[in-house]
């Protein structure tokens, strides 16, 4: 069987897609293929986000925001969406989830902490579904 892929889209892949990206990288390893985008990438990664992820050990400080692309979202098997709407692009035989988190933008880290936290719920929830 081959590695799984998963795709973590938001609008400005800075804050939701880069923490579970980061918890799927740290949780999962090489057995799953990460990816993650944004419809309109940011500049950076949302100094809170990064903050908050490094509390639990895992390093976003190299992340960069990255644009979605076709080739992106086709070359993944599951794509999971966090609040860009119809701005996410739809792929026929893909597997899509949408995850309805809150937007730590303009958040402090005492805020981003909760969703940090319901972030690594779904994502080992997501690994157990991929992972025999």
């Amino acid at each position: 069987m081959t590695k799984p892929s998963v795709l973590f889209v938001c609008v400005h892949n800075a804050g939701r897609s880069q923490m579970a990206a980061g918890w799927l990288r740290h949780l999962a390893g090489d057995a799953i293929e990460v990816r993650s985008a944004g419809t309109a990438p940011a500049d950076q990664v949302n100094p809170a986000a990064v903050d908050a992820m490094a509390e639990v050990g895992v390093d976003l400080t190299t992340a960069q925001p990255a644009r979605l692309t076709d080739e992106s979202a086709a070359g993944s098997d599951v794509i999971v969406t966090m609040g860009c709407g119809d701005e996410c692009p739809y792929f026929p035989g893909k597997r899509y989830e949408d995850w309805q988190l809150d937007d730590p933008a303009g958040l402090d880290l005492d805020a981003v902490r909760p969703i940090r936290d319901e972030i690594r719920r779904r994502v080992e929830k997501l690994i157990a579904e991929l992972i025999d």
